[in-house]
């Protein structure tokens, strides 16, 4: 029986456990990257674990979240991550380079490598054969340190792709097609792998545009095959020389099969608030719109670029519309400029804005109050625009310049007929903005330099012996990591300062929470489905660390989250009946009676009370001998520091 790609490049890198389907795995870790917003803690955690230099093939560090500096943290935060860099190995994007995913694909991903990043759109290396996930900081910073990933060997869903997109029908109306199908939470536990002839009709930018906005599916990661195409993309790059062929066995065997014929999609959107709540621009109509938002690390690359420009040429954006553009990397915001791109889009009014993250993560641009905007971005979670009743829409390139023109959302086949766009033989290759660490022999010398904003990680410690604790805090499904700790331009520079962050903690679900989980000292969140959904953002679990949550007993948990969770030493709990959910209200008493020996004998299945009703609830506690290690020792960091030295 054949092998899918997914398959070979796990147990290529395979370092721990057994590839069985469900079981958990170590692999090992070819390159990681960090952003800002993420990194600043990663690094403060790589230092407590005492490795003097990354033990990675690659360790890239990136400024591209936390760029807007309306005071001190943002640069004081971007100052620390680059003299960590330079000391330990890591090489160093600087403000202005580029967003993380759209470089690393231009400038280190490599076919056949494994990838982690503290973001959760990492696997946009998946674009051109890589195994790409996204991970809490800790995760990181042990890769960094020559630990091993774990996750669970997944099941691998085979994506058939057939045909050809018609004219002014895109990429990310593939992925939009594929989260209408399987919506936010059908990824967990897989790897999405794409197939099929349709395959060699895209783009490398294209792919990775698809594998990008996986991770709203909750999926682990996402791949194409490395081919003919992929090795052109690397060529242009002055980087084939890193290009290997990697695809799966004509006999491997899938667990699932979703068949999907180019040829017959049609533009799409997904409509507020979830990526999958998808329609057809013919379903929602004549919508009249406020603003147009084209960028982010989903749709950001020349070839977006180039037809935005082509939409754009000799129009004006409609008086009722703000647009704005943000090239994803500094190479493509140069090839504008060369190709005279640019000049077409600032005749037109658009807002030329840093190559950088800026307004998918409410950095900036947030819209009118009940504004309508039309974004190429991944995300369009309540709130997480910057404006609470913002009414946000994710849209093709394609769509969103037409529409910038007309002020309303349009369909881009009316535009007409459609030219070929051809990515160039060479990409214009400056990488002056990367500075390269310290030689060992210097890295002594070097020191690092930090702000009052950074604040070291919050304290852990071992899991106690049982836990009796108030219900903080009920919320409902699809609580997203967002919800948990907000992103935007007042919160994000706090995020190397837990105990400041941690006050605006749940506060979009709750204002009072922080203060009364504070007052409380120690006590127990509960929740629906697919809790924690969306960013890999390791504060998600901090913040509530920081503020006594000792477990979250929920329905269901989305990866990611799970995982920083354990790594923070937060039980993970789940409900055995789902609908025990009912039973428990905010402020009851919940116990945990002997949960240490529970955890320590492995058990996975007992009876939480509520002390308040007297009802007994079967929770599950699954925990393999790795992670309820971690658990017991109190979190990650505690159970790693000695083992990598």
């Amino acid at each position: 029986m054949g092998l899918t790609l997914t398959e070979k490049i796990l147990r290529a890198h395979l370092v721990d456990g057994e590839p069985v389907k469900g079981q958990e795995i170590g692999i090992r870790i070819d390159q990681t990257l960090t952003q800002d917003a993420t990194g600043t803690m990663a690094y403060l955690e790589f230092e407590a674990m005492g490795v003097p230099r990354v033990r990675t093939e690659r360790s890239v560090a990136y400024i591209d979240h936390n760029t807007l500096q309306n005071g001190f943290e943002n640069a004081d935060d971007h100052r620390f991550i680059g003299s960590v860099a330079k000391k330990h190995g890591i090489h160093f994007s600087r403000p202005g380079n580029g967003i993380c995913h759209q470089v690393h694909l231009e400038r280190y991903g490599i076919p056949g490598k494994t990838l982690i990043g503290s973001d959760s759109h990492t696997p946009t290396g998946g674009g051109i054969g890589m195994i790409a996930i996204g991970a809490g900081g800790l995760d990181v910073a042990v890769a960094m340190g020559g630990g091993a990933y774990y996750i669970t060997y997944p099941q691998v869903v085979k994506v058939n792709l057939t045909g050809k997109l018609s004219p002014w029908v895109a990429a990310k109306d593939v992925i939009l097609e594929v989260l209408r199908r399987l919506s936010v939470k059908g990824g967990v536990g897989k790897v999405i792998e794409y197939c099929g002839e349709g395959v060699k009709t895209l783009s490398v930018p294209e792919r990775a545009t698809i594998t990008n906005m996986g991770a709203e599916l909750g999926a682990t990661t996402s791949i194409f095959p490395s081919d003919e195409i992929t090795k052109q993309f690397l060529e242009a790059q002055g980087r084939g020389e890193v290009w290997s062929e990697q695809s799966a066995d004509a006999d491997a065997v899938y667990d699932e099969v979703v068949d999907i014929n180019l040829s017959e999609l049609v533009p799409l959107a997904a409509c507020p608030h979830s990526p999958d709540n998808v329609k057809s621009c013919e379903e929602i109509g004549k919508l009249k719109i406020d603003q147009v938002c084209i960028g982010s690390c989903t749709n950001s690359s020349l070839l977006d670029m180039m037809k935005v420009a082509h939409i754009l040429k000799g129009k004006t954006v409609h008086p009722d519309v703000s647009l704005s553009i943000a090239p994803g990397s500094k190479q493509v915001l140069n090839m504008m400029a060369d190709m005279g791109l640019l000049s077409i889009m600032i005749a037109a009014g658009a807002r030329i804005l840093e190559s950088a993250c800026g307004p998918c993560i409410g950095m900036g641009q947030s819209p009118n109050s009940g504004g309508i905007s039309l974004r190429t971005f991944n995300r369009n979670f309540l709130g997480r625009s910057g404006t609470k009743d913002g009414q946000i829409y994710l849209v093709s390139p394609e769509l969103a310049a037409i529409s910038a023109v007309t002020g309303y959302l349009t369909d881009p086949r009316e535009i007409g007929e459609m030219p070929e766009f051809v990515l160039p033989e060479k990409f214009t290759v400056n990488d002056n903005m990367i500075a390269l660490p310290a030689s060992e022999e210097e890295a002594a010398d070097v020191e690092i330099l930090r702000g009052p904003n950074i604040k070291p990680y919050p304290e852990t410690a071992p899991l106690e012996a049982s836990i009796e604790a108030p219900v903080s805090l009920k919320v409902e499904d699809n609580i997203t990591t967002d919800h948990i700790m907000p992103a935007g331009a007042k919160i994000l520079p706090l995020r190397s300062n837990i105990p400041a962050i941690s006050q605006h903690c749940f506060t979009v679900c709750d204002e009072a929470f922080p203060t009364r989980a504070k007052e409380l000292g120690k006590s127990i969140i509960v929740g629906g489905s697919n809790y924690g959904q969306g960013s890999s953002r390791e504060h998600a679990a901090l913040a509530p660390l920081y503020l006594g949550i000792k477990a979250v007993l929920v329905k269901s948990f989305a990866r990611i989250h799970r995982a920083n969770l354990v790594n923070a030493g937060i039980l993970p709990l789940t409900f055995v009946n789902e609908a025990d959910y009912d039973a428990i209200s905010q402020g009851d008493v919940l116990e945990l009676a002997d949960i240490r020996a529970k955890v320590e004998a492995g058990e996975t299945q007992f009876n939480v009370i509520n002390k308040t009703t007297g009802k007994e609830i079967p929770v599950l506690c699954e925990l393999t001998g790795r992670t309820k290690d971690i658990m017991l020792a109190g979190g990650l960091l505690d159970y790693t520091r000695e083992n990598l030295k």
